[in-house]
C-alpha cells in the first residue's frame, strides 16, 4: 500500500489517501506543539516513536475486543489503517487532576479523583477546543443522537480500563488522556488517531517522573528519552 494525495496535514500527522479509498495512511511527524499551537518545536525520531507505541496499543485493545482504524505499521513513520468520517469531539479521560483540570476547578494538583472523569472537548482549532456538554453536542450535530454520547462514555472509561491496567505492569500511571472516534464505512462507532504520549500524561508509577508531553510544555527537556522508556517497558514488558 503506498501514499498518494495528501488528504490533511496536522500538527503532528499528516494524512494520505491510498490507492484502496477505505484505506489511509498516517505519516508521524517529528514537530511538537502545545497550548493550542502557541509553542512549536522539532526532536528527531519522536514522530517513530509515536507511531510505534500506538502501533502496540491499538493492536492490544484489537484483541481485547475494542474496534479500531488500526490496519498494519507499513515502516517507523507510517501507519495504515481505515478510513473514518471523524466525530469532531475530542473525548477527555481523566483519573488524576493536573493541568486545565486543577487550573480551572482549583483541584489540587496531584489528587487522584474519587471516579474517572470523561469531558467533551470541541475539536475545532479556531475556537480553542472548548468544553462541550451534552446539548452543546446536539445543537453542533456532532453525533446522530444522545445515545452515541454515551457509547462514548461507555468506550472512553473502558479503554481507561483496559489501559490503566496495562501500564500499570509497565510501572506507569495513567494520569490522563485525549480519545477520538470517527465512524467507518458502515457507520460503526471506532477508535481512530493515535494513542501516543503526545495524547496521554503517563506518569512512572515509582519516581512520578512525567514520560510525555509534558515534558516540552513545561521545557523539562529529555522528550525523546522519556518516549523511548515508554516503548522499551511496552516491547520488553
Amino acid at each position: 500500500m503506498t501514499k498518494t494525495t495528501l488528504l490533511y496535514e496536522g500538527k503532528a500527522k499528516k494524512i494520505w489517501h491510498t490507492e484502496d479509498p477505505d484505506l489511509l495512511i498516517s505519516e508521524f511527524k517529528d514537530s511538537l506543539t502545545a497550548f493550542n499551537g502557541e509553542k512549536k518545536s522539532s526532536e528527531a525520531g519522536k514522530g517513530e516513536l509515536n507511531n510505534k507505541i500506538s502501533t502496540a496499543l491499538f493492536k492490544y485493545l484489537n484483541d481485547k475486543g475494542i474496534a479500531t482504524h488500526y490496519v498494519d505499521m507499513i515502516d517507523d513513520n507510517h501507519m495504515l489503517h481505515k478510513k473514518a468520517e471523524v466525530i469532531m469531539i475530542e473525548v477527555i479521560v481523566r483519573n488524576i487532576a493536573t493541568g486545565s483540570l486543577s487550573r480551572t476547578l482549583g483541584i489540587k494538583d496531584k489528587t487522584v479523583l474519587p471516579f474517572t472523569l470523561v469531558e467533551f472537548d470541541y475539536k475545532n482549532d479556531a475556537l480553542g477546543d472548548p468544553k462541550l456538554n451534552d446539548q452543546h453536542c446536539m445543537i453542533l450535530n456532532l453525533v446522530k443522537d444522545e445515545a452515541e454520547l454515551d457509547y462514548l462514555r461507555y468506550m472512553a472509561r473502558r479503554i481507561n480500563s483496559i489501559l490503566s491496567d496495562f501500564y500499570a505492569q509497565l510501572d506507569i500511571t495513567v494520569v490522563d488522556f485525549k480519545l477520538e472516534f470517527g465512524y467507518d464505512k458502515d457507520g460503526n462507532i471506532i477508535l481512530i488517531d493515535e494513542l501516543s504520549p503526545d495524547n496521554f500524561r503517563l506518569w512512572d508509577a515509582k519516581t512520578h517522573e512525567k514520560l510525555d508531553k509534558d515534558r516540552f510544555r513545561e521545557g523539562l527537556g529529555g522528550l525523546t528519552e522519556a518516549y523511548r522508556l515508554v516503548l522499551d517497558r511496552i516491547q520488553n514488558r
